[in-house]
């Protein structure tokens, strides 16, 4: 059971900054949550077309600060309406590119200012994307708009964050980055244009996304967080906004979850004098462990070592609960796919062994058309009574390399008991969207069945639908690596001691090593 630290049921009138840095903690002692805060207003946002367009309807209400934090952007990107040509748009012609519109924002409000702050890894291939050399050209040369690259982080990791705070009174936290290779629809249509590169030819495969507003006290919060990542990547402190009773949240949305409480976890390596941060593995494992009836997940990847064994104790148990995980048919890139495939098919073939009720199952969403739809959202809800969506994976560097954070609601809390439906309604909605089904017809057949891994094996196998992973075989070298984490430790020091016997897959002995 978790312990809240501080003033976290705090209503109006309340200081965010004030509150306590540890929530919760976990059966040994191990922080699980960094802060609890509420949310006047909360709504999850399905894919990236929506959020594009809310983001931008939402920027348009800023009036003092706008933080974008996130592992990529591209300037080049649409984000909803206005115009789309390359000249110089008026202050009554709103542009739809992303490096224009934010120019647009400042000239149009004179007491905005706008605060960038991505990986430093990419910074190079910029040269590569045409016009967003002039675009971050432009933000340099204006005096209220400040970009900066994040390499606060040992060697080998990353910022991988994917937060938008505006104002300190809304904000954003999820799988969605402000980049290419990101817009889609709920739909996922073969050879949609609309999903196509930045002054490319190329139309990218499918994109399955998600990520949180949330509203009030919880924003302010995400707001702190933002404002000490961008202290510790070397920028000047920035204060917190002046209060106010405005705010951006998008007029056309209608919140799932009012007067809600909403807990924040993170991930950070050890670096220069800050220490290490693993409260996004410890929330995984205690809400897994949490689990009566079922889990409803969805992640990039399925790699990570603690996880698995969490996992594979809960199926152990006389009577499990059914899990379910929604994975991409395979991670992008070689280097990933050695990583991460060959890690998930070797934790899943440990898994079957201790899944003696059949309750585990990971399955790949493919479109109308038949194509895999890459997922890369990183959400879970446990028995309609939690959910969490942020911008970890279930993989071993979301857990203790990369700079992370992750939302929740915990339904269990005290004032949180309403929130049960709207999650529940959540879980529909995607099982519908996966399935080529209605709402309705999804929860139509999980009150006469409440068995997910048996609707979905008992919906059809052409058009939308949800497969099976079918596991690769693996070569010899390909277990090696997989075993080891060569490619995907759980420590920064690990990537300097690649045959050191104390790392691996299986070096927590719960999990036996599959031939």
């Amino acid at each position: 059971m978790v312990i809240v630290m501080g003033d976290a049921q705090a209503r109006p009138g309340y200081d965010p900054d004030m509150m306590q840095e540890t929530g919760t903690a976990g059966e040994q002692g191990a922080p699980s949550v960094w802060r609890f805060a509420w949310a006047s207003r909360a709504h999850v946002v399905v894919d990236a077309a929506d959020y594009f367009a809310l983001m931008q309807t939402a920027m348009l209400r800023a009036r003092q600060r706008i933080m974008l934090i996130g592992w990529d952007f591209d300037t080049r990107i649409h984000l909803g309406t206005g115009r789309r040509m390359w000249h110089r748009p008026s202050k009554t012609q709103m542009p739809a590119r992303l490096g224009r519109f934010i120019v647009w924002l400042c000239r149009r409000t004179r007491a905005l200012e706008v605060r960038v702050l991505k990986w430093n890894f990419g910074a190079l291939k910029f040269i590569f994307r045409g016009s967003m050399v002039i675009d971050l050209l432009r933000w340099w040369l204006h005096p209220r708009i400040d970009f900066k690259f994040d390499s606060a982080h040992p060697l080998g990791c990353s910022h991988h964050q994917k937060i938008v705070v505006i104002d300190d009174t809304f904000a954003v936290c999820g799988g969605i980055d402000m980049t290419s290779d990101r817009w889609d629809t709920p739909e996922h249509r073969e050879g949609d244009e609309r999903r196509r590169m930045p002054w490319g030819r190329r139309v990218f495969a499918p994109w399955h996304d998600l990520s949180m507003l949330v509203e009030g006290e919880a924003a302010g919060a995400l707001a702190q967080l933002g404002r000490d990542r961008w202290e510790e990547a070397g920028a000047r402190p920035m204060q917190p906004c002046a209060p106010s009773r405005a705010t951006a949240w998008p007029a056309t949305i209608k919140a799932e979850f009012e007067n809600v409480e909403i807990g924040i976890a993170r991930t950070r390596a050890a670096w220069d004098g800050l220490g290490e941060l693993r409260e996004v593995e410890n929330l995984f494992i205690e809400h897994i462990r949490r689990a009566r009836r079922f889990i409803y997940a969805e992640s990039q990847y399925f790699a990570a070592r603690t996880i698995a064994e969490a996992i594979a104790e809960k199926l152990s148990e006389p009577d499990p609960p059914e899990i379910v995980l929604i994975n991409p048919l395979s991670a992008s890139g070689w280097l990933e796919q050695k990583a991460m495939d060959g890690a998930r098919a070797r934790l899943c073939h440990a898994i079957e062994e201790r899944d003696h009720c059949s309750r585990f199952r990971i399955f790949v969403p493919r479109n109308a058309a038949g194509t895999p739809i890459y997922v890369h959202s990183k959400m879970m809800i446990v028995d309609d009574e939690i959910v969490r969506i942020g911008s970890a994976n279930m993989n071993n560097r979301s857990l203790g390399l990369d700079s992370e954070c992750d939302v929740f609601i915990d339904a269990a809390r005290p004032g949180n008991a309403h929130a049960m439906p709207a999650i529940s309604r959540l879980r529909q909605q995607l099982l519908a969207e996966h399935l080529g089904l209605s709402v309705e017809e999804v929860r139509g057949a999980l009150a006469a069945d409440p068995s997910m891994i048996r609707l979905i094996e008992h919906s059809t196998k052409t058009g939308k639908r949800l497969d099976a992973l079918v596991l690769p075989p693996l070569s010899e070298g390909e277990k090696a690596v997989a075993d080891k984490a060569l490619l995907d430790p759980e420590r920064p020091e690990e990537l300097f001691e690649p045959f050191s016997k104390r790392r691996g897959l299986f070096r927590g002995g719960l999990l036996r090593r599959p031939r």
